[in-house]
């Protein structure tokens, strides 16, 4: 809306300006010939001179009136492609803080709520100093984690694939597997999440690996039914390593494909569920940037399998 009313007003801004001065200049040119003209050897060669320079004058006029009003549909048009292009990385900068803003207040939620957990379960009786510790212990841990976070995805934000990649590390992508399946197989879910895997090495952020993993198991678990299992297998086929996480959810139809990893699109089924569309739009932004490539798999009606794919790192 910003964007749009400020290339509204700056078109017209610039149309104003440059029809005010093609105006000036085809007055210019006419007031230029009629001045420069010589009346008095045009009457000494006879009248049908003068006449002949009168009908001249007169198509001097209309042709410059209908140029005019030929820019006067033109010049609009050429300002608003001009303005779009010049508002062009001002929007694309703008877009990418929003983006920023959206997908930290979506990430943020998991840590913060393990840090506000933390230190109401250390506050609510009387503990142990190793109780007491070990609550410390985890809320730094998730402190260190938001933190890492945050720069990420303001490097995400800001930098082009080019930059980020020349910031990626050689990392183990079973361990980061593991990790963001750890933070989800706890309490009920313990015996639900089985994980395949092999070791395998890929160029990347660590943890935006584990978040973009966390966010399809995340899905996962809100979506199957209690006690479904959910597996997820890391394989490798030749030159890529692919992630792939399997539930036992609902699916979705070929419509709910189409949208899923559209920025805060959501089903109709999930509007009760707790999310604000974010999650999957954020693993493709980060498969992306990585150079992979993610893919959903769903028949409508026997669960879901989202599928993550990665070139290997050889060193």
């Amino acid at each position: 809306m910003i964007f749009r009313q400020a290339t509204i007003r700056l078109t017209l801004l610039f149309t104003i300006i440059l029809l005010l001065l093609f105006g000036a200049f085809g007055v210019g040119v006419y007031v230029f010939v009629i001045s420069s003209f010589d009346y008095d050897t045009a009457a000494s060669t006879g009248s049908n001179a003068v006449d002949a320079a009168e009908q001249s004058f007169a198509d001097l006029r209309f042709g410059l009136l209908i140029g005019y009003l030929a820019l006067v549909v033109i010049v609009p048009i050429v300002c608003y492609l001009m303005v779009r292009l010049v508002l062009r990385p001002a929007k694309r900068g703008f877009e990418a803080q929003q983006r920023f803003v959206d997908d930290a207040s979506h990430e943020f939620r998991t840590p913060l709520s393990i840090i506000q957990g933390e230190l109401e379960l250390a506050i609510s009786r009387p503990r142990s100093h190793e109780d007491y510790q070990s609550a410390i212990i985890t809320a730094l841990d998730e402190v260190d984690h938001l933190n890492t976070l945050t720069n990420d995805l303001l490097l995400l934000s800001r930098s082009n694939k080019t930059e980020l990649s020349a910031a990626f590390q050689p990392v183990e992508l079973r361990s980061i597997v593991e990790r963001a399946v750890a933070t989800h197989a706890r309490g009920p879910m313990k015996d639900r999440i089985e994980l395949r895997t092999v070791d395998v090495m890929v160029l990347g952020s660590e943890i935006l690996l584990v978040q973009a993993f966390g966010n399809i198991l995340d899905n996962a678990v809100k979506f199957s039914p209690p006690g479904a299992p959910i597996r997820v297998t890391l394989a490798q086929h030749g030159e890529r390593a692919q992630v792939a996480v399997q539930d036992a959810g609902s699916g979705l139809t070929a419509e709910q494909q189409s949208h899923a990893f559209d920025r805060f699109w959501r089903s109709e089924e999930s509007r009760t569920l707790p999310g604000r569309g974010l999650g999957l739009a954020l693993v493709k932004q980060i498969v992306d940037v990585h150079r992979g490539s993610v893919g959903l798999q769903s028949d409508g009606n026997s669960g879901t399998c989202v599928t993550i794919e990665l070139p290997i790192f050889r060193g």
